[in-house]
């Protein structure tokens, strides 16, 4: 997808998210976390801090599987995915890297949303 396509659809998936949630316009950080809830697969919960940065970081390697860089490596004791680098990643700038995740995340919710 080009820029001008992925701030579009970028948009329509924050509208739907945001009315699905009743809740505000969710920034990449608060997709990435909903991704890493639905990968944990144990539904909504209390998270500590610590757990919700763990949850975008499945999440972000959810999405990079997509690109070959992660694979799923096991699920520990309580469920967790912990995810392997097989590939690794270019160094993207700020803007492409947050432009590759918002194109990724979009692709990731395509099947919920349409």
């Amino acid at each position: 997808m080009k820029p001008a396509e992925i701030n579009i659809r970028w948009k329509e998936l924050q509208e739907k998210l945001a009315k699905d949630f009743d809740s505000d316009t969710p920034d990449l950080k608060v997709v990435l976390f909903l991704i890493g809830v639905q990968e944990l697969g144990k539904g909504p919960g209390k998270f500590s801090k610590r757990q919700k940065e763990e949850l975008m970081h499945i999440a972000t390697c959810r999405l990079l599987s997509e690109m070959g860089f992660y694979e799923l490596e096991a699920l520990d004791q309580d469920g967790w995915p912990h995810w392997k680098l097989v590939k690794q990643i270019p160094a993207y700038a700020g803007l492409e890297q947050e432009m590759l995740l918002k194109s990724l995340a979009i692709t990731y919710f395509a099947d919920i949303y349409e």
